[in-house]
């Protein structure tokens, strides 16, 4: 059977997209996923997103790694699928309910409450994720977030001159984060700018993490670096991120769609 896909991206972070709300979808499995994200013999993508309908909310949004693996949680691709939608939706995730609205050329997105304790990101035993007494060569005292999935943010008077290629996959197998964690490497470069970098877990380095920079500036604003509303550079773009201590975290931000087409379901099975 063939089945239809949209391509989508968020500031180069790229979707494929499969809608089952309105298309015969039949059961992903990881090596599909895999297969289908192949960029030499699939379509490509960093994550395949899958849509379907939702009793609790206006559809439902599972999201796959590249590597074949389920997340709880992907900023991009809410703007991207908000953008499809075409006005605003109630999105159920495995990480929680998201709230979406279009805007031009993107979405502004309500990602939810942020979760510091350790147990929530989760780590493997106790530690204070405000400054976490840890270390992998330069990159020292990280925090955590979990905002729908875990994130450890670094701090780095260049993030540029980071090798986050080698110190990435360490960080992100490492025992400390038992469901492996995404890799941010940040740079503050005024009250409210930030620059950063993303090593994705299970996706690899990134033009841009959605959810990366939400954790980012919310580690930040914890650590009073930032203001509560902040611009975040990552090598596809920018992404403008408010967050009040308490609250839920607000971010706005470009999304595109880039073709469509169909494949043959049984080329990729």
């Amino acid at each position: 059977m063939r089945v239809p896909f949209i391509k989508m991206h968020g500031l180069g972070n790229d979707f494929v997209v499969l809608d089952a709300r309105v298309d015969d979808v039949p059961e992903l499995t990881g090596e599909t996923v895999r297969r289908l994200a192949d960029r030499f013999t699939g379509i490509g993508c960093d994550q395949l997103i899958l849509l379907a309908p939702s009793a609790d909310a206006d559809f439902a949004m599972r999201i796959f790694n590249h590597d074949g693996g389920e997340v709880g949680a992907c900023g991009n691709a809410t703007r991207a699928v908000a953008m499809l939608h075409g006005k605003e939706a109630r999105i159920a995730t495995a990480g929680g309910l998201l709230l979406a609205s279009p805007t031009q050329g993107g979405a502004s997105v309500d990602m939810g409450v942020p979760r510091f304790d350790w147990e929530a990101i989760p780590l493997a035993y106790p530690m204070d994720t405000l400054s976490m007494p840890v270390a992998w060569d330069m990159l020292e005292n990280p925090g955590a977030v979990n905002v729908g999935n875990p994130h450890v943010i670094f701090f780095a008077d260049d993030t540029d001159a980071v090798p986050l290629d080698r110190l990435g996959p360490e960080i992100e197998n490492d025992p400390l984060f038992p469901e492996r964690v995404n890799v941010n490497v940040a740079t503050i470069v005024a009250p409210d700018h930030i620059r950063l970098r993303v090593w994705e877990r299970g996706a690899g380095l990134t033009l841009a993490c959605g959810t990366g920079a939400c954790a980012t500036a919310v580690h930040a604003m914890r650590r009073r670096l930032v203001e509560p509303k902040v611009t975040v550079t990552l090598p596809g773009g920018d992404l403008r991120i408010e967050w009040s201590e308490g609250g839920s975290i607000r971010m706005t931000g470009p999304a595109t769609e880039s073709f469509r087409g169909s494949f043959e379901w049984a080329d990729y099975a």
